[in-house]
């Protein structure tokens, strides 16, 4: 049966791997050193690598998980509902830069991956974090899980520390020494050097990213520990993970990896860091497919970049091409976007204004893939010494009240919850210009219409928007825009928005299962739907058929409610129905596929059509 669309978040549920659910959510990440000091009590001038007067970008400025906890009602006024942090493992103390020490603000040189570092607790006594359970951490994801907020942990598998005062990749078990870089008895590391050659897939997967320990994942001990390690912080309650540098580590190991936390919590949403991944390099697209995580989308990104700074002078026809490519992902709506973070400029530092930079939010949160805002974006934060460049893209965060940019994230991301065409639909063009840019998104009865206009004050006429008749609302600025016979006629300001939305009924059932499907040779105009042995399928009945809908040239999506047969067994395939009328169906040349209903829950299921 439907029922009309509530206010309320939809409880997904249990699903499996990198099957898990998460584009309803709106990710905000933040250099933790960087982002909010919350105890500033807490002993730090007799630590060698701490700067009260934040003017050493090469030490601690002291933010803490107090800070984020202090934040939490700031980040939910504006619909943030999953914060990623910097990772939190206990850290080397320094790296001698000549005469100049570099503190590891940024998290990635772990000593411990069983301990957090001392300085983002309120207590050193807490880094041993799993002997215990009243932790600032513990109070951190107790206080987020009450505002139904997610905890994103920043993991680095690749790698431990780089030469310090005390050695080089010395690993230690919850205090205890277990490899050493420098002595390397049972062969933790590789030992090949720094790599030379990028375009060397083998020297890019062995030799050291700027002389980082990196880690020899044909080890078994290694394994075990890297998997014990991060499946002690899943049982503290995170809800996903980001992984650093999963370029640099062959394929086989994630996919051990990504099984075996899957089991520890089958609704972990992973992501990865493939730096300047894009659907044209198949190596990376390859690794999309098949590594049983998303990825970060560095394509999306430099797109858009190099839209709002003008890099790119074919403006938005450049980043739709990106979109034409969405096909050779199996999951491209799944993908995690962004358009800047801690390793480039941020996107004012390359001379984007605050008008443009809200035209850029607006084109995040309502593209598809899953938004991530890079932290202080909203408050416009940016210094732009050395052109923005590493340390000067993590500034101390400051401002904290409200601005228009935290007004139209808020908007949006409340939309994103309640508009299933922006979590799980295709993205339509229907207005490509350098200027310019209308994109419809589309699921079921659900849409949500965007204009786009980063230059000049313009009018467009724009044909086939695929949006119901009448006069619409703009989210954002209150214009009404009339539609008729699916056209419209818009005078849009430079650097104007205009945001649409139609919000649809929602599918309800004991068990509704989400099917996403690839590789099905439709051509455009054709259906593609699943049948099946019960019920809900049509019992083999092609009339009785259910549709998917279809969101690029790769793949399609729907919904399929049980009632019935929920908690029972089912067999089921897709056919395509030819937009041809004479042409008849043409079903998959396999057997039946057998699967279980989860009894009275969400699931859902990935499959690749065959013949």
């Amino acid at each position: 049966m439907l029922e009309t669309t509530g206010e309320d978040e939809i409880d997904l549920g249990v699903m499996a791997g990198s099957d898990v659910e998460f584009r309803s959510e709106t990710i905000y990440f933040l250099v933790l050193d960087r982002f909010s000091v919350g105890n500033p009590d807490k002993d730090r001038e007799t630590d060698p690598m701490f700067d009260s007067s934040h003017t050493d970008w090469s030490k601690y400025w002291g933010g803490d998980l107090q800070g984020v906890i202090n934040r939490l009602p700031y980040l939910r006024s504006f619909g943030i509902s999953a914060i990623w942090t910097t990772p939190l493992f206990e850290q080397v103390e320094s790296m001698s830069l000549g005469d100049k020490p570099q503190a590891p603000i940024h998290g990635y040189w772990t000593s411990d991956f069983k301990r957090i570092n001392p300085r983002w607790v309120n207590d050193p006594s807490e880094k041993r974090l799993f002997t215990r359970d009243d932790t600032t951490f513990d109070r951190l994801l107790e206080a987020m899980h009450s505002k139904r907020m997610k905890f994103v942990l920043d993991i680095v598998c690749n790698h431990s520390s780089p030469e310090t005062t005390i050695g080089k990749g010395k690993l230690y078990d919850d205090g205890t020494l277990i490899a050493d870089f420098d002595n390397d008895t049972r062969h933790w590391y590789h030992h090949y050097g720094v790599t030379q050659d990028w375009s060397d897939e083998w020297q890019v997967q062995n030799c050291e990213l700027a002389g980082l320990a990196t880690f020899n994942e044909n080890n078994i001990l290694y394994r075990n520990y890297i998997k014990e390690a991060i499946k002690l912080w899943i049982g503290k309650g995170v809800d996903a993970i980001r992984i650093d540098t999963v370029k640099h580590m062959p394929l086989w190991f994630w996919q051990e990896f990504n099984f075996d936390l899957g089991v520890a919590n089958p609704n972990l949403f992973r992501f990865g860091e493939w730096i300047y991944n894009h659907p044209a390099i198949e190596a990376s697209v390859n690794f999309a497919n098949k590594a049983g995580m998303s990825l970060l989308d560095f394509g999306w990104c430099i797109a858009v970049r190099n839209c709002f700074s003008g890099a790119d002078p074919a403006g938005f026809h450049a980043l739709q091409d990106l979109f034409d490519l969405d096909g050779n992902y199996h999951g491209a709506t799944e993908l995690v976007t962004f358009f800047e973070n801690h390793d480039m400029p941020r996107l004012q530092s390359l001379g984007v204004s605050d008008a443009a930079m809200d035209l850029a939010l607006v084109l995040l949160l309502c593209s598809r893939g899953v938004p991530c805002l890079y932290y202080g974006c909203e408050q416009y934060l940016h210094d732009d010494t050395d052109g923005g460049n590493d340390p000067y893209n993590r500034p101390m965060m400051e401002a904290w009240e409200p601005t228009g940019a935290t007004r139209l994230i808020g908007i949006l991301a409340r939309e994103r919850k309640r508009n299933f065409a922006v979590q799980w639909g295709g993205q339509w063009p229907k207005w490509v210009d350098e200027q310019s840019y209308v994109f419809l998104r589309r699921y079921r009865d659900s849409r949500c219409l965007v204009f786009l206009n980063k230059g000049p004050r313009r009018e467009l006429s724009v044909e086939n928007l695929e949006f119901p008749d009448g006069g619409h609302r703009c989210l954002l600025s209150g214009r009404t825009i009339e539609i008729n016979d699916a056209r419209a006629t818009v005078l849009l300001e430079e650097n104007e928005a205009i945001v649409l939305s139609a919000r649809g009924k929602r599918v309800v059932a004991k068990t509704l299962i989400r099917v996403q499907v690839n590789g099905a040779p439709t051509q455009p105009g054709d259906r593609l739907a699943v049948i099946g042995d019960c019920a809900e399928l049509g019992e083999w009945d092609l009339s009785r058929a259910l549709d998917l809908e279809c969101v690029n040239a790769n793949t399609w999506f729907g919904e399929l409610p049980f009632n019935e047969n929920s908690g029972k067994a089912i067999g089921y395939k897709f056919v395509i129905f030819s937009h041809e009328p004479d042409k008849p169906p043409h079903r998959e040349s396999r057997m039946v596929r057998l699967r279980l209903v989860t009894p009275e829950a969400t699931a859902k299921w990935r499959d690749q059509w065959e013949e």
